[in-house]
């Protein structure tokens, strides 16, 4: 890393890994060099706007003063709200709680993508609430999220967010990804 160099890390789906244990903080190696941030948005509600950044030493004071200058802070009562979850261990309860019915509705999804798609990939199962779907052969994903919504399932078609348009078809379940460029030639 260069001298002076700073690593934003945001594992935003530490709390929502299904088959296997998270990913080590890359801060817990070089804590002087990466700023670890985070939200309790997916775990709890994201109306409550609470996250945090954990930042080396010499960023604090002026993070501290960057956040006092953007805003006027954040409401005292959901943080309490939020360190009594934390203290009493019921965020940790509700955390079990949600993987488990999170990973129910991860294979339920994973299994009809299955049945009704022959052919089609899913990607991202292992951790978070979406799933991303790669369909085989010129299929467009905006026809596919339309077929989708007629039989009450929403899709995002990927396509919406691409800068360039591709040729393989994308779609996801609840939060849209980047899509890879296609590896065909164009012509």
């Amino acid at each position: 890393m260069p001298a002076g160099g700073l690593v934003v890390e945001d594992d935003y789906d530490a709390e929502h890994r299904y088959d296997r244990p998270p990913v080590p903080a890359l801060r817990a190696v070089l804590p002087d060099h990466v700023c670890y941030a985070g939200s309790v948005s997916k775990l709890l509600a994201p109306a409550l706007r609470i996250g945090w950044l954990l930042a080396p030493p010499r960023h604090r004071d002026a993070v501290v003063d960057a956040k006092r200058n953007a805003d006027l802070g954040n409401a005292v009562l959901p943080q309490l709200v939020l360190a009594e979850l934390m203290t009493s261990g019921a965020l940790e309860r509700q955390l079990r709680l949600l993987r488990r019915r999170y990973a129910r509705r991860r294979d339920a999804m994973v299994a009809a993508v299955a049945r009704h798609l022959p052919g089609a990939t899913v990607h991202g199962a292992a951790a978070g609430l979406h799933l991303t779907v790669t369909l085989p052969g010129e299929v467009a994903d905006t026809e596919v999220a339309s077929a989708t919504l007629e039989r009450g399932v929403k899709v995002q078609p990927l396509s919406w967010h691409c800068q360039r348009p591709t040729r393989r078809a994308w779609s996801s379940g609840t939060r849209p990804t980047r899509p890879r460029p296609s590896r065909r030639a164009s012509g």
